[in-house]
């Protein structure tokens, strides 16, 4: 029978659950417990369901008879949340051994692949001194208050749950939460631009908790066309926000994706013969300027990621994006990248941005506002590319100033839908508006004037580009620093070579 549980109630519901651990972890690792066990109450209650949808259909002997073929996902004996439940003495080892069992019972068919390897974390589930017996049962209780069948909480609203919990974990830790979470507003804004179709293939390859695979799903189900048959990828560095992002697919619906625990500029995880496989869509969110890559691996690439340049130790920026332009397919790949605006303008990467605008593949870059990114005043941009551009806007790029389409209320900035909609109109019409947008050509952009700057100031009225970021700041300062150690030393010892020629003659 269904209970249908309101979006509200269950956002209050799942929050309630850090309340309980409040005292035995960091705020930062609520994550790490909570969406495991959500996920876990979840398949156990569906596979409930299912069993019982296929007996009110079949019979008890049907549905015995049907076996496995009713299910999703199997639920080996004894650990099903229920036996769990049971459990008054050494708590957290049966939530362990429950969520080994179910990651080694669940295989494809084909492939013999463990479908939900690594998607319940690697929680420290039998510390004790942090995670008392007491304290799991509570946990757990509180859990076992709400059935959540699909008729209870159908996906589409778990999905949205869930995502609002990692904003809300992200927010309590005090950290930016950008490792989990990008405004969902801002990736509505990329996914529209894009405009998934049915059967297209979308990848992330910095996909922490999945939002941008997630969002071009949604785009498909409020647009009533066919979703099921979008295959997503995505590869993430950090262990728990993969296990996040599957579990986040899931709790969507989605059955068709991959998701792989992987250093993505190391170990690029999506290969064909030699090559990278390449995508009709990719949505990305990369780490801003990292230094701790290895460039000189990058040197040598074998994917030919470097076909551009190599970028400089100190930001990977450009990495990212050769990485993935080599991964969008040809005629008609493309993409929406969030950037630092010193990726437009940076000295250091003069060389691979001049190759990158005579590709011909950018199409718009797009200035969005401030305070977009959680805990952070940071500007951003968007940077889209297309490698089918149809033949009107060939040999131009769009530039967009939308800093002041935003809206800030309660501490929070986000895009509303008539902002989304005013920039997105504006891309399709690829048009100039006074002091919004510019329509460039490749012969203005490289210009003595403009030197291949795609600095949005250069081209829209009334811009003006944001400074740089405190991260770059902090860079640029250390490299300086290091520069100027560096030169005094070998001044230093030419002086010292000096004097000891004239003392040698």
């Amino acid at each position: 029978m269904s209970n249908r549980i309101e979006l509200g109630e269950l956002e209050t519901f799942l929050y309630a659950s850090a309340d309980i651990l409040r005292g035995h972890v960091e705020a930062s690792d609520y994550k790490s417990y909570v969406f495991p066990l959500l996920f876990f109450k979840r398949i156990c209650d569906v596979y409930d369901e299912e069993t019982e949808n296929a007996i009110a259909q079949h019979g008890e002997e049907g549905a015995k008879f049907m076996g496995a073929t009713i299910h999703r996902f199997m639920i080996p004996d004894g650990h099903h949340w229920r036996d769990v439940r049971t459990v008054t003495e050494n708590v957290g080892i049966a939530i362990k051994n429950a969520f080994y069992a179910i990651e080694q019972t669940n295989e494809d068919s084909k492939t013999h692949e463990k479908i939900l390897e690594g998607v319940f974390g690697d929680a420290s589930w039998t510390n004790k001194a942090a995670l008392p017996d007491e304290m799991l049962k509570n946990l757990i209780e509180h859990f076992s208050t709400k059935t959540l069948s699909i008729a209870n909480c159908p996906e589409d609203e778990l999905g949205q749950a869930y995502e609002y919990l990692i904003k809300k974990f992200g927010d309590d830790s005090g950290h930016t939460s950008q490792e989990f979470y990008t405004n969902r507003t801002v990736v509505h804004l990329m996914t529209e631009i894009l405009n998934p179709q049915p059967g297209e293939t979308v990848y992330d390859p910095t996909c922490g908790s999945a939002g941008m695979l997630i969002s071009c799903i949604h785009y498909l189900r409020e647009n009533n066309a066919e979703w099921r048959g979008m295959k997503c990828y995505g590869q993430e560095i950090n262990p728990l926000s993969a296990a996040i992002g599957k579990m986040n697919l899931f709790l969507n619906g989605v059955l068709n994706f991959k998701i792989v625990n992987a250093d993505t500029l190391k170990y690029p995880a999506f290969t064909e013969a030699g090559q990278l496989q390449q995508f009709d869509i990719v949505l990305a969110n990369p780490p801003y300027s990292i230094s701790s890559w290895n460039r000189d691996a990058f040197e040598t690439d074998q994917y030919g990621r470097n076909f551009l340049g190599v970028p400089p130790q100190g930001k990977a920026d450009y990495a990212f994006f050769q990485h993935i332009l080599k991964s969008l397919k040809p005629n008609g790949g493309r993409c929406a990248i969030l950037f630092p605006h010193g990726v437009l303008t940076r000295d250091e990467e003069y060389d691979m941005r001049k190759r990158l605008i005579h590709l011909d593949w950018v199409e718009c870059i797009i200035g969005i506002g401030k305070n977009l990114f959680y805990n952070s005043p940071m500007e951003a941009c968007i940077v889209i590319c297309n490698t089918g551009k149809p033949k009107d806007r060939k040999g131009k790029i769009l530039f967009i100033n939308a800093k002041d389409e935003i809206t800030r209320k309660n501490a929070q900035s986000y895009l509303e839908d008539c902002h989304i909609q005013r920039i997105a109109d504006t891309y399709n019409n690829f048009a100039s508006e006074d002091c919004f947008s510019a329509v460039a050509t490749i012969e203005e952009i490289s210009s003595e004037k403009n030197d291949y700057s795609l600095g949005i100031s250069k081209y829209v009225t009334g811009a003006i580009d944001p400074p740089a970021s405190k991260e770059e700041l902090d860079l640029a300062i250390t490299q300086w620093l290091g520069g100027s150690t560096s030169i005094h030393d070998a001044y230093k010892r030419l002086n010292e070579m000096i004097s000891g020629g004239e003392q040698n003659g």
